[in-house]
């Protein structure tokens, strides 16, 4: 089982007041719905098996509920994440809820950008990386080499202007891409084993060239692709798995297929509120075991 056990924190301060990344609209979220959505996937987690152990955001950050970009943990280590500006009082947020459970927490180098689990993806010894706008080649090397993973590097497509530039973030001053953390490009479904390979799913469109072309060149696991379409309007792989039980969005009908068809049991939750700030499914839920 992988996702044994994961972080959630609340949507009590969710907001989309400063837009961050590319998929802020002008529709503030509504909180209601938005905590509705959150104890809703809560459920769906525990009725998978997974054990959700639950803190407090901080009261003055907008996205202080997506708990996945607080750290990268394995075993009883944890990297702490260097956020937007935005964010920043989340660090300190997650630095005490892993202490308290006596994980040993660590920094990447000073100077470096490192978005936790949202831009490193464990699967068995393999540590999936994304680097260029949420984190740095340098933070991942550095989590990497200080959890014992084999890195895997790559980079997901740039948002561009009118002109095929790339767009910069007016707010946090950071590189833009619809897909800013790699778990909104690739899913860990099923975690290798003794007898069996395992399964990610993936958007091929959504990596740069050499990035697809290192994922194509990988042997040993299965890998399903996602649709571009899925992937950018239905959040398909920004999902959560245990291996026999998968989490994800009611909006991608070809991915929810292909795993009802490997065995896999699939919950749909609605989500619309959550949305609203870029996250999804993945985003609130950090892997702990």
């Amino acid at each position: 089982m992988i996702n044994k056990r994961v972080l959630m924190s609340s949507a009590d301060y969710f907001s989309t007041s400063q837009a961050i990344n590319p998929y802020y609209g002008a529709q503030a979220p509504d909180i209601d719905r938005a905590k509705a959505e959150h104890a809703a996937i809560k459920r769906l987690f525990e009725q998978a098996g997974i054990v959700v152990e639950t803190t407090s955001p901080p009261t003055d950050s907008q996205d202080g509920v997506y708990t996945a970009n607080w750290a990268l943990v394995c075993g009883k280590k944890a990297i702490l994440s260097r956020l937007p500006e935005t964010r920043k009082t989340e660090e300190a947020v997650a630095k005490r809820a892993l202490e308290e459970r006596g994980f040993t927490v660590l920094q990447v180098p000073d100077g470096q950008h490192f978005s936790g689990q949202g831009d490193a993806l464990a699967f068995g010894g393999l540590l999936f990386c994304g680097r260029g706008y949420r984190s740095d080649e340098q933070a991942q090397i550095f989590a990497a080499d200080a959890l014992g993973f084999e890195r895997i590097q790559l980079q997901t497509i740039p948002e561009l202007d009118t002109l095929g530039n790339p767009m910069m973030n007016a707010v946090s001053g950071w590189p833009d891409s619809f897909f800013y953390d790699l778990d909104l490009a690739l899913a860990i479904i099923k975690g290798p084993s003794e007898t069996e390979g395992g399964i990610i799913a993936y958007c091929p469109e959504a990596f740069v060239a050499e990035s697809r072309e290192t994922l194509r060149r990988l042997k040993g696991f299965e890998k399903i692709e996602v649709s571009f379409e899925e992937a950018t309007k239905g959040f398909a792989c920004n999902l959560v798995s245990t291996g026999e039980t998968v989490i994800m969005s009611n909006h991608a009908p070809k991915l929810k297929a292909e795993l009802e068809k490997r065995g896999l049991t699939v919950l749909t939750p609605e989500v619309t509120e959550l949305i609203k700030g870029g996250g999804f499914i993945r985003c609130v839920s950090l892997t702990l075991e």
